[in-house]
């Protein structure tokens, strides 16, 4: 199983990244891949508390699932760019993880600090690297992207590449108290949308979106 999907639109979609990792460490009878999982925090999202509450909801220990959960933050676009060309595929071979989660990849890329030449030319090179590592490892990779004011020509630039790159595209929206579920784009299924109860959201009915 390989792929590069995006996530994108609501709040909601870090929780399901959270429930991503934890799952992600399941027996494969289970529903799981598992593996480790690898965290690179782009916008500063990564919640222990949150992770420890999923893994008690799935029967988990939080404690064991927080140790497998490798996190690194970056907090310019020269330090996110860093870790994805140099760090990424060294820590995948040493934790054998078959799930990356990149918070908010776009954020750092908008800082009026990084020329907009300069931002766009790194971040696609940095997708094209994404993109590739898929292939080579044989992983999935899973980035999240959220709306963001200003900067719009550089903004539409860098979510175009983003969502050109992936393979799978779902949009997250909240509409009359629930949350819908929208793929964009799928290398095998036909877009559609499906509305759940936030209450009632599991990996289950994720995958099925």
């Amino acid at each position: 199983m390989r792929d590069f999907a995006v996530l994108y639109g609501h709040p909601f979609c870090k929780t399901l990244s959270f429930l991503l990792s934890v799952r992600c460490q399941l027996p494969k009878e289970e529903g799981g891949l598992d593996s480790t999982t690898i965290y690179i925090d782009g916008g500063n999202t990564f919640n222990p508390y949150a992770i420890s509450a999923v893994a008690q909801q799935n029967s988990v220990d939080p404690r064991f699932t927080l140790e497998r959960i490798f996190v690194s933050r970056a907090f310019t676009a020269y330090q996110l760019s860093a870790l994805i060309f140099e760090t990424l595929d060294n820590a995948l071979k040493k934790y054998r993880s078959k799930l990356v989660l990149i918070s908010d990849i776009t954020a750092l890329f908008l800082d009026r600090d990084v020329p907009t030449k300069e931002a766009m030319n790194l971040f696609n090179n940095a997708m094209i690297h994404l993109s590739e590592l898929v292939t080579r490892r044989g992983v999935i990779i899973v980035a999240s992207c959220f709306p963001r004011g200003g900067f719009r020509r550089r903004r539409f630039f860098l979510e175009s590449v983003l969502f050109g790159r992936a393979g799978t595209v779902i949009r997250v929206a909240e509409s009359k108290g629930k949350l819908q579920f929208t793929l964009e784009s799928h290398p095998l299924l036909k877009p559609f949308t499906i509305n759940i109860l936030p209450n009632a959201v599991t990996l289950e009915k994720f995958e099925e979106v």
